[in-house]
């Protein structure tokens, strides 16, 4: 699995990025066919927002979220994630 992390009117730390990669760590261990992540964190005056683009095998998926803190909005971010993963493996399972 692959991280591409891009910032937008933000300096990415050291910190951001292993808070990001230890939250997609998680997710790949609940579905293991992530190919590829890209996150783009960005600041729009006291808005943070986090939003990333998850590439499966079989479909893409999207999720963003706006908070007053980034990591909070990272967090929030991966929740949906995490909800949409699980409804995407749902459908592909088989209904044997």
């Amino acid at each position: 699995m692959q991280v591409i992390v891009t910032g937008h009117h933000l300096e990415v730390t050291d910190a951001l990025k292993a808070h990001i990669d230890a939250k997609f760590e998680k997710l790949a261990r609940h579905f293991d066919n992530v190919t590829d992540v890209h996150v783009i964190l960005s600041v729009e005056k006291l808005v943070q927002k986090a939003e990333a683009t998850l590439q499966l095998s079989g479909a893409k998926l999207f999720a963003e979220d706006s908070q007053e803190d980034m990591y909070a909005a990272i967090d929030a971010m991966v929740v949906k994630l995490e909800r949409q993963i699980s409804k995407h493996k749902e459908k592909t399972g088989s209904h044997r």
